[in-house]
């Protein structure tokens, strides 16, 4: 059962790095030549080298993916795009509010997976950094807190 339960909370964070990286790269798109611009494009590489050695965690312990969870996910992430926000076309300040939302709960998910990968699974883990990525995610969540901060601001006031 407990072997089944990890390969269920591994599948569901691979599928959740799927739409984090799809999110990443819209937002980056959407805040081209700007500080933000520059944080996401950053951020979207780090999220896929992330998922690369999530993929490598799973292989390590024989967890089988499952496609049929990424491809939802990936699904689910397009189709959020059409979210109402404020405008019939385009971005708007609360685009970008939802988008920095989306990508702090991902952020945040995955720090407590290699968190609990740590506590868990360490031992079999040989050759995956854990500290360095729970390191990566903290540094990660606070670089996009000042984006997060002025996202607000500009859609709500201060």
């Amino acid at each position: 059962m407990t072997r089944n339960l990890l390969a269920i909370y591994l599948n569901d964070h691979l599928a959740g790095s799927a739409a984090g990286l799809e999110l990443a790269r819209r937002a980056r798109g959407s805040n081209q030549a700007t500080p933000l611009g520059d944080f996401l494009d950053r951020l979207a590489t780090e999220i896929a080298e992330d998922r690369e050695t999530l993929i490598e965690a799973m292989n390590r312990l024989d967890v089988r993916r499952d496609p049929i969870k990424v491809v939802a996910a990936w699904s689910g992430e397009k189709v959020g795009r059409l979210k109402l926000n404020g405008q019939l076309t385009g971005y708007s300040p609360l685009s970008r509010v939802i988008e920095l939302e989306g990508l702090h709960l991902g952020i945040t998910g995955k720090l407590e997976l290699w968190r609990t990968l740590q506590r868990t699974s360490e031992g079999r883990l040989g050759g995956v950094d854990l500290d360095a990525l729970i390191k990566r995610a903290e540094a990660q969540r606070r670089g996009l807190a000042p984006h997060r901060r002025s996202a607000i601001e500009e859609a709500f006031g201060p």
